[in-house]
This record gives structure tokens, sequence and C-alpha cells, in this order.
């Protein structure tokens, strides 16, 4: 059995995945509150309010700690000259290889959040789907969309 991918992405992709979940848990917060308030506006239960704050707050750490931190553990990838291996999920690992004759193009993407950290996604474009490498120093990702550009040239060449 092949070893799984040696490398990994950026520890500042915690900090992005973290910023992420804190904002999506705002939302939440602010459905709970709007909650609490029907709560005590119609006189509901009392005990809907305790419920609201638990589901809230274990939302939270969920998703600002817990899910953060397993997904950075867990993701990792290689780029070989005749494929890409990619190992990610959070209680599921998935592992998948893309052929470097299947890649037809790869792109560096970068939102404001990624932009602030100085971090990119990879995203390598085959015939049937999009894989995403998330996370990656930009001057890393740079060199990874060459690189992989470069050799799926020459597995295109080689066919």
């Amino acid at each position: 059995m092949i070893s799984e991918p040696q490398q990994r992405i950026s520890e500042r992709a915690l900090t992005v995945w973290r910023i992420s979940g804190v904002i999506h848990s705002l939302l939440i917060w602010l459905l709970g509150g709007g909650l609490i308030v029907l709560t005590v506006m119609f006189n509901w239960p009392l005990w809907i309010i305790g419920v609201v704050l638990l589901a809230a707050s274990a939302y939270t750490y969920f998703f600002v700690k817990l899910v953060p931190e397993l997904r950075w553990r867990r993701w990792r990838y290689e780029v070989r000259e005749q494929e890409i291996e990619l190992q990610h999920g959070v209680f599921i690992i998935k592992r998948t290889l893309v052929p470097m004759v299947r890649v037809q193009h790869v792109d560096t993407l970068q939102g404001p959040l990624l932009r602030k950290y100085s971090l990119a996604n990879v995203t390598i474009s085959t015939a049937a789907t999009i894989h995403l490498i998330p996370g990656l120093d930009i001057e890393e990702a740079d060199d990874l969309r060459q690189s992989i550009s470069g050799l799926a040239r020459v597995a295109d060449d080689d066919v």
C-alpha cells in the first residue's frame, strides 16, 4: 500500500477556518437570539432558551475549535510525476489519486481572508471534477500550480 501523502497545508489555514467558523456561528447566535426573543414575547417554556444557548454553544465549539483542528491534521497532499494524491476528511478520511494525464488546468484562488493571511487555494480541474488543495502559502501555491502544469503537459505529451 502506498504511504499517505507527506505535504501539509499551512498552519495559518487553521486561523482562516476558525474565523470562517466564527462568522457562521454569529449567524447561528443571531437566529438563536431571535428564538429567545420570541420565547420571551409569547411566554413559551423557558427551557427553550436553555436549549438554544446549549445548541449555539455546541455549534460554536464544534466549528470554531474542533473541526478546523481535525481538518488541518488530516489534510495532506503529494504531487508525483504520474499523479496527485489528496487526503482529507474530518471523521471519514478520503484519499484521491488524480492522474496527471487527466489534469486539464490548475488555478490558484484567493479570497479576502486568504489574502490577509498570505494563503491561496489551488484547484486542479479534470474533465470530471475539480479538486481543491486549500490553505497553501502563496509562494507554495504558485510553485505547485507551475509544477502540476508542467507535469500535466509532460504526461499529455507521453500519451
